[in-house]
């Protein structure tokens, strides 16, 4: 299945979603779905730096796989997934969002796309 179908799936899919990003390593779009905004692209390249900081604590005291970070905001929510080959996966939810479908629904996508990759 194709990656924009994926991301739109997982949009459409989640109460409150307001975009998904799959990205590369450098943080940079791939593919977007949902609200496209230059907001949620610099979210992306910004929580890309922190899952990679977290790779690296991660590494160091041998904590295990990090399978998501979830951020929680005022304003809403953000679900980072680590993907194969350094890629990553973002979705950017509402305040008032379905977290847990959101973490869940993104789980399934983590999956579908690392069977892509």
């Amino acid at each position: 299945m194709p990656y924009q179908a994926l991301l739109d799936r997982l949009v459409g899919s989640v109460g409150g979603a307001l975009g998904a990003l799959l990205l590369d390593a450098n943080g940079e779009v791939v593919v977007e779905a949902g609200h496209r905004q230059e907001r949620h692209r610099l979210i992306g390249a910004y929580q890309g730096l922190a899952l990679a900081r977290a790779r690296e604590l991660q590494d160091y005291y041998s904590t295990g796989e990090i399978l998501h970070i979830l951020c929680r905001y005022s304003g809403g929510h953000v679900i980072v997934r680590p993907l194969k080959d350094g890629y990553y996966l973002v979705v950017a939810l509402s305040a008032t969002a379905n977290v847990g479908q959101g973490v869940h629904r993104s789980a399934e996508t983590q999956e579908r796309i690392d069977a892509e990759l």
